[in-house]
């Protein structure tokens, strides 16, 4: 090719072949111009949830954080991050919701963001309405909806102006029972490796008398199987003990649940990635959270970890009572 493009010129005196060269080379110089777009992330949720410590979590991640932007200007600093040619890959936006106008320019700035083809991912964070109102008296502050209102009134109008959003969140974080260092551990969780993984789980054992986790997608009831509770020799250990799962393991049923419910999850985590999902909540009950959910837990957290969903393992209740 390179010596027919020497041999045959054409009217500027330019060989074909140098021509082409030369187009390809502009071509190549176009595509390495196109900005990436950063990675965004919306902090969203319920006013006293952890909203600030978890967008300072990241910010020590090396995210770019900005707190209390208005909606309707994300997208735009998603622009700005395109051309800061690499220099801001990781966008964190911290928003909430105070009014009907500004849940709609939310939704307006989602739509266009997806339009965009904008990788977006929404944290939300929860808690308890006892949690909250408990952190608004110890440091004096009204609700910011609460107006003349009481603290749960406040409460109640944010948490129905939330609802939609909530439901369409990536990630929600339950902060009722943790402190500022357990919610950045869980943040460290989800964000601090160098690469996403397609899809994230959390296995959460708990104990039904404790209250079903409100940040589950998925509830699985172990109370079908034989409480080791009962059994005097097996009631002083947990789930983690050997002699606790084999007992747990030997039961009728147990081992064929977790087989059928692992291949459930398969097809559900298939879903959940085509859709775009990238973490799920699978919540593992018993009556107290000690056992039989602990070593089912354990299992299951192993098997999801083979089908490459990476996997973070929490014992809610394990040492309550």
């Amino acid at each position: 090719m390179t010596q027919h493009a020497h041999e045959h010129r054409n009217d500027r005196g330019r060989a074909d072949g140098a021509e082409d060269v030369s187009t390809g080379s502009t071509n190549e110089k176009a595509e390495a111009a196109t900005p990436a777009i950063p990675e965004l992330v919306i902090i969203s949720g319920m006013s006293g949830a952890g909203r600030s410590t978890a967008a300072k979590c990241l910010e020590d991640l090396g995210w770019f954080v900005v707190d209390n932007l208005p909606p309707a200007l994300i997208p735009t600093m998603v622009e700005l991050g395109a051309r800061s040619q690499g220099n801001v890959a990781r966008i964190a936006v911290v928003v909430d919701v105070r009014g009907r106008r500004f849940f709609d320019n939310l939704r307006e700035s989602l739509a266009d963001l997806e339009a965009k083809h904008v990788t977006r991912r929404i944290v939300f964070l929860e808690s308890s309405d006892d949690a909250l109102v408990r952190r608004f008296e110890s440091v004096r502050r009204p609700h910011p909806l609460q107006g003349d209102g009481r603290i749960v009134d406040g409460i109640a109008a944010e948490r129905d102006l939330l609802r939609e959003l909530r439901g369409d969140a990536d990630l929600v974080i339950d902060t009722s029972s943790l402190n500022v260092h357990e919610l950045r551990a869980k943040m460290d969780a989800q964000f601090a490796g160098d690469e996403e993984p397609e899809l994230r789980a959390t296995v959460m054992s708990f104990g039904f008398k404790y209250g079903l986790p409100v940040d589950a997608d998925l509830v699985v009831d172990c109370r079908f199987l034989p409480n080791p509770h009962w059994v005097p020799e097996l009631r002083p250990f947990t789930g983690l003990n050997e002699e606790v799962s084999d007992y747990v393991f030997g039961q009728p049923g147990a081992k064929e649940f977790l087989n059928q419910y692992t291949e459930l999850l398969q097809l559900i985590a298939t879903g959940y990635r085509r859709e775009g999902k990238r973490y799920v909540t699978i919540a593992v009950g018993c009556t107290g959270g000690k056992h039989r959910s602990v070593a089912m837990s354990e299992k299951l957290a192993a098997r999801l970890a083979t089908e490459g969903i990476e996997t973070v393992l929490v014992h809610r209740d394990m040492g309550r009572e």
